[in-house]
């Protein structure tokens, strides 16, 4: 008897991102269909939030809210509850003004009496002058109404999220949900024992529009891609419902969580959900896969895939050498399925460039597979989708950009490549203007030299309105260290070469890396000060930097300085390592005092002040000159 005919459901499970779809399954649907496999797809990550929030979800909130106990009240519950009629008769119409679909609605929003107020709102007592005034009108002035409106309602949701956390389900974020049960967790029991637990609002809601999705499109693989650990227990809530209800149904566990944290995958209980679980870089080894399941291979010709034996129950690793799928050969992305006018635009940062990652429905494509540098210290160096690198030529990525623009009628992209080459940037850049796109994009870089002011101005004239980039310590010594291959007074002529363009900076921060002082760390603060006030940066964020067993330092820690902590025995997630630095610095203490500047900054307070006064503790006097940076633009050309 002959298999069914192939038809694969590609799903993005909660959470990712509420404002676009994450690309996952628009490359795997668009790489398939190129191949005349039968494929579509779906977002449960913006289906549950839809779902409960709406009047029918938040009545069910309501519900549970009462039933708790007055002395579990958290603030934002206490709000809800004395406010629930008029979040019951809001949430609708701000849905739809966050989706586009009702703009007027910004008026009543801004005149503060149509939204219910929450906790969230004090947030914005900070921007109230010594007189009172608008504590908006910096950021938004006197015509911005509708930016104004959504960061109000961005607010309004944010609260909501938090009573979901508070009265439904304490694991619930819009991003991160759950993530302690998986990001680098050794063993399966604590998400073994959240995914036996009785299942709570979140959880019915999500199954009901699992097996509504499965119902609707009758496949027969479902693909949960699992980017990052804050997916994985709703990606294994998915997986757990189809099986009980669809046990002939194939269900297959990829994505960036697993290509990172489950490589040394060895626990048989993830079967239990998952027929499959396969590795990067995800065209090769699925194309394997489905051969396999209709019986066009053996099931010893699997590529980079983990299965559990039906014998002896325990996991193998089946990787049959096979090329992979070149880049320009994957095909063109596809979003066919995806509801693209219910996404929702969220500004919950002021910042202009801040704003991009949450606000506006971007096309999301990467301009090359993997890293051109892949040298970086920090970086996950030794996996396919940084070591492998391989690139199309301009016209192959501006015959997709366009076919992306006549589907889905956006012509915003998001260009999410590890660092965009700068000479791909540049010929593609050429093909656009030359075809007269008329698109806008943004995407990561490295600040290196070769983006000139002669290029900043060529890849503006294409569309480009932003980039991101690695400046990471912000120290020459610990970015020589790093492998980083720039130097700060570089990134301080490149950044301003992008400003000049007119193209918006942010600049990615790191702080706790192998060695860093506490010097080093008030250097770095004052480097990045001088960046913000000479007009070479508009935003930044400074990350904790995390050890993982797949980079340098992780495989090499003697070169670093540090000597890495034991870990326990691990049969399921493995990335993030403790290590012992010499240096002794509290780390932790100093984040605060980071992370409390740069958002100061980005806001334009506190640019002139000294760098100490950021930390509520006594701390080294900056040995950097404070018109450092200003020497350096001084030296361009």
């Amino acid at each position: 008897m002959s298999a069914p005919p192939l038809r694969v459901l590609s799903v993005i499970p909660p959470m990712t991102q509420l404002n676009t779809p994450y690309p996952s399954t628009a490359y795997l649907t668009g790489f398939l269909r190129s191949r005349e496999i039968t494929a579509v797809q779906e977002d449960l990550a913006l289906a549950l939030v839809l779902q409960l929030l709406s009047p029918d979800g938040l009545r069910a909130v309501a519900a549970k809210v009462a039933a708790l106990p007055a002395k579990k009240h958290s603030p934002a519950v206490q709000a809800f509850a004395a406010q629930r009629d008029r979040y019951l008769a809001t949430i609708a119409p701000t849905i739809a003004f966050l989706q586009g679909r009702d703009t007027t609605l910004a008026h009543r929003i801004v005149g503060r009496n149509f939204l219910p107020e929450g906790p969230r709102f004090a947030t914005l007592d900070v921007y109230v002058d010594d007189e009172g005034g608008d504590p908006l009108g910096w950021a938004f002035g006197a015509l911005g109404l509708h930016d104004r409106a959504k960061h109000l309602a961005t607010l309004y949701l944010n609260d909501l999220a938090d009573v979901l956390r508070d009265a439904v389900d304490p694991r619930f974020e819009f991003v991160r949900y759950a993530e302690s049960l998986a990001g680098s967790q050794p063993t399966f029991e604590p998400l073994a024992a959240a995914l036996a637990g009785p299942l709570n609002l979140v959880d019915e809601t999500l199954r009901t529009l699992a097996l509504a999705a499965v119902e609707r499109h009758a496949p027969t693989v479902v693909l949960l891609s699992v980017p990052f650990p804050g997916a994985v227990y709703a990606a294994f809530r998915i997986a757990q419902a189809i099986k009980a209800t669809h046990p002939h149904i194939v269900t297959v566990l990829g994505g960036g969580f697993v290509n990172t944290e489950l490589r040394d995958l060895t626990e048989p209980r993830v079967f239990d959900y998952f027929d499959y679980v396969s590795l990067d870089a995800g065209e090769r080894p699925l194309l394997a896969l489905l051969e396999h399941v209709q019986g066009q291979r053996g099931r010893q010709r699997l590529v980079r895939t983990f299965v559990r034996d039906a014998d002896t129950q325990a996991v193998r690793y089946i990787n049959m050498q096979e090329a992979d799928i070149a880049f320009a050969e994957v095909g063109t992305p596809t979003w066919d399925g995806l509801p693209l006018d219910k996404y929702l635009s969220l500004l919950d940062m002021l910042n202009p460039m801040h704003r991009l990652w949450s606000d506006g429905r971007w096309n999301k494509l990467t301009v090359a597979h993997g890293c051109y540098w892949k040298k970086c210290s920090f970086c996950d160096v030794s996996l396919d989708y940084i070591s492998r690198y391989e690139g199309a030529s301009a016209s192959v990525l501006a015959d997709r950009i366009e076919a992306i623009v006549r589907e889905t009628g956006q012509t915003g992209f998001h260009f999410v490549d590890e660092a965009a080459p700068p000479k791909a940037l540049k010929t593609l850049a050429t093909e656009l203007i030359e075809r007269n796109a008329g698109i806008s994009w943004w995407g990561n870089i490295r600040f290196e030299k070769t983006f000139t002011p002669e290029l900043a101005e060529l890849l503006a004239d294409s569309g480009c309105i932003a980039v991101s980039g690695g400046l990471e310590v912000a120290s020459d010594r610990l970015l020589d260290l790093m492998k980083k291959g720039v130097s700060v007074d570089q990134v301080a002529r490149v950044t301003r070469a992008f400003t000049d363009a007119g193209i918006l900076v942010h600049a990615y921060l790191m702080y706790g890396f192998p060695t860093q002082t506490a010097q080093d760390t008030v250097d770095a603060l004052e480097y990045v000060r001088q960046l913000f006030a000479n007009g070479c940066i508009q935003s930044g964020f400074f990350h904790r930097f995390a050890c993982t067993v797949h980079s340098p330092v992780g495989k090499a820690p003697e070169e670093y300085g540090v000597t890495l902590e034991p870990l326990p025995p691990v049969s399921f997630a493995k990335n993030d390592i403790g290590f012992h630095d010499p240096t002794g610095v509290d780390h932790d203490a100093l984040g605060g005092a980071l992370k409390k500047a740069i958002y100061n900054y980005m806001h334009g307070i506190g640019l002139e002040e000294d760098v100490r006064s950021w930390f509520p503790f006594k701390v080294p006097k900056t040995t950097v000159q404070r018109n450092r940076i200003e020497k350096a633009l001084q030296q361009r050309g």
